[in-house]
């Protein structure tokens, strides 16, 4: 079941999600005396990364942060490149001092997801940070996902929902300059994270949301799969709560 918590507003929403995986980063840097989390990227998370990068007591030169997803064919000179995103939001603000385990968008797709695989397989995950779509999706894993392949990364196509998204997000200059497609961290490996903490506001996400948290897990809706997971803690603004039985 999910830990769903419905906060005043968008800025309080980020300050409780980073305490909340601030927290688990440092239980994890006591017992293992390492680190190992998930960074998102995406509107959602702007409040989140400005308060995690100013959480005390974090040696963040012990923690490895690998990347969820990235556009094919997309380098860091662009604006709406995941990579450029969280160097500018997370590994800068930090002073390079976090091991950051980037998605290169300009690598050959199957190439790099192979050499995601290897760095990621087999590792401990503390701590995923995440959103969700307006199409429900869970990192770019669109409708109807694979909740079967256990694959860390995969090469995935975006439908237009989701790449209506990035459009109307303003990442884009217009629906036809976003990319078809993506290299995203799959559903499995995302539920391999011991926390995942997610950030969900806006009423454009109200329907996902209740799909999320409250409709049936099915492969149309990715981010329901989190019903399954042990300990996902969801941070929700009224407007994406807006549509829950129990808001």
């Amino acid at each position: 079941m999910i830990d769903v918590r419905i906060v005043p507003d968008k800025q309080i929403l980020g300050v409780q999600a980073a305490a909340c995986g601030a927290a688990a980063i440092r239980e994890a840097l006591s017992r293992y005396g390492e680190a190992t989390i998930v960074v998102a990227t995406g509107a959602s998370q702007f409040e989140m990364l400005q308060a995690l990068v100013a959480a005390d007591d974090i040696d963040w030169s012990k923690v490895t942060a690998f990347h969820l997803d990235e556009y094919v064919g997309l380098g860091t000179d662009h604006p709406a490149s995941f990579r450029r995103y969280l160097e500018e939001r997370f590994v800068g603000p930090l002073g390079g001092k976090v091991r950051f385990m980037p998605v290169d968008g300009l690598a050959e797709p199957a190439a790099e997801a192979k050499r995601l695989n290897g760095l990621i397989g087999g590792r401990r995950i503390d701590v995923c940070f995440a959103g969700i779509g307006e199409n429900c999706h869970l990192a770019f894993n669109d409708p109807p996902a694979d909740f079967e392949t256990d694959d860390p990364y995969i090469i995935v196509t975006l439908d237009e929902a989701c790449r209506r998204q990035q459009f109307g997000e303003g990442w884009f200059p217009s629906l036809e300059a976003v990319p078809q497609r993506a290299i995203s961290m799959s559903v499995r490996q995302i539920l391999k994270s011991a926390l995942i903490v997610l950030s969900v506001s806006d009423t454009r996400k109200a329907q996902a949301t209740r799909d999320a948290l409250e409709g049936e897990v099915t492969p149309l809706h990715p981010a329901s799969i989190l019903q399954r997971h042990e300990r996902t803690v969801a941070f929700v603004d009224p407007a994406a709560a807006s549509l829950l039985s129990r808001s």
